[in-house]
């Protein structure tokens, strides 16, 4: 579906966008793969990656304008929307910034998708959307939701909207591997009871492609993965270094979770992943996004604390020595 087409994925220049943008050249060869950020400099980096590939194109441009979305996006065929304030602290201290960005520039990408005739829309969200205990987990809420919406707001129009939401990418910019990596002395350690959902930068491309392939409109994909201890993490990072409790962060949580019991009753489970499908319409009994997803019980919960599947202290000491010339540098 992707071969030939034209994508756009704002907020480019992230973590996210310099996986996914070598992948999918790889995978489906775009005709035109389009990098939507703010920073020039960042930009300018990038660029530094692709050389002559005229398959790659830089936009400067912020999603609060949503003139600009308007220019850039003319002519695309698909958009991941990857453009968000993500720092927990960050938020809680700027809000205003954080809705800015996050809620209005949802609905800015929305309208513009729907006015352009963008084909598929896919949004990441975050584990810290479902039952949120911070402003940036508040705002991300806001965001599926707008989102889902967007499918029946567009009316006739073709555009569809879904949604991936998944856990701690792993070696990401401002994560906790590359936090712990920079630590000279004892490592900060907020409670000793924390978990947190595993997810490796790979395998959140992965889920945006099987969502742009399966989506009907209004789905939020959870992608199965693993889960480690606060503790363990820093065992795997540095074993000879000491752990030093500070206290749990504002608006921070004790375990992650990516599905609540408030949205069991609409959500049915595949292989690999959880789909959360949209109560508005009926379109929860959908057999076109149900497919050949199984019902989970009413009291289901997917939390970084109750998840059957566990990283080990080995596995990701495997991962880090692996990637140690990435982590953190994108």
């Amino acid at each position: 579906m992707l071969t030939n087409s034209s994508i756009l994925i704002t907020g480019g220049t992230g973590s996210f966008g310099h996986t996914f943008v070598p992948m999918t050249l790889a995978k489906y060869n775009p005709s035109r793969l389009v990098i939507f950020s703010r920073d020039e400099m960042k930009q300018w980096e990038m660029a530094k990656l692709y050389g002559d590939d005229d398959r790659v194109r830089f936009f400067i441009g912020d999603v609060r304008d949503k003139d600009r979305l308007a220019r850039a996006l003319n002519g695309i065929d698909y958009v991941v929307h990857a453009a968000a304030t993500k720092i927990v602290p960050t938020a809680e201290y700027n809000p205003f910034e954080c809705v800015k960005t996050n809620v209005f520039g949802a609905m800015n990408l929305i309208d513009a998708c729907i006015d352009q005739g963008v084909k598929r829309v896919v949004a990441l969200s975050t584990d810290k959307a479902s039952s949120p205990a911070n402003l940036y987990g508040a705002t991300k809420l806001t965001s599926d939701k707008l989102f889902i919406a967007g499918n029946s707001y567009s009316g006739n129009n073709e555009t569809r909207f879904s949604v991936v939401r998944y856990g701690n990418v792993m070696g990401s910019r401002g994560s906790v591997i590359p936090f712990f990596l920079s630590q000279k002395e004892a490592l900060p350690i907020t409670d000793v009871r924390m978990t947190r959902f595993m997810i490796t930068l790979e395998e959140g491309v992965d889920l945006v492609w099987h969502a742009l392939e399966d989506m009907v409109g209004g789905e939020i994909y959870v992608k199965k993965i693993p889960s480690m201890k606060i503790t363990d993490i820093a065992l795997a990072v540095a074993p000879e270094k000491t752990q030093k409790i500070i206290g749990i962060r504002p608006g921070e949580k004790l375990h992650e979770q990516m599905i609540g019991f408030e949205d069991a009753p609409h959500t049915y489970e595949y292989s690999e992943h959880f789909k959360i499908l949209p109560a508005i319409h009926d379109w929860t009994r959908d057999p076109r996004r149900i497919g050949n997803g199984k019902k989970v019980t009413d009291d289901f919960i997917y939390s970084s604390d109750n998840n059957p599947q566990w990283m080990s202290i080995d596995t990701l000491q495997s991962w880090i020595r692996s990637n140690l010339d990435k982590i953190g540098k994108i």
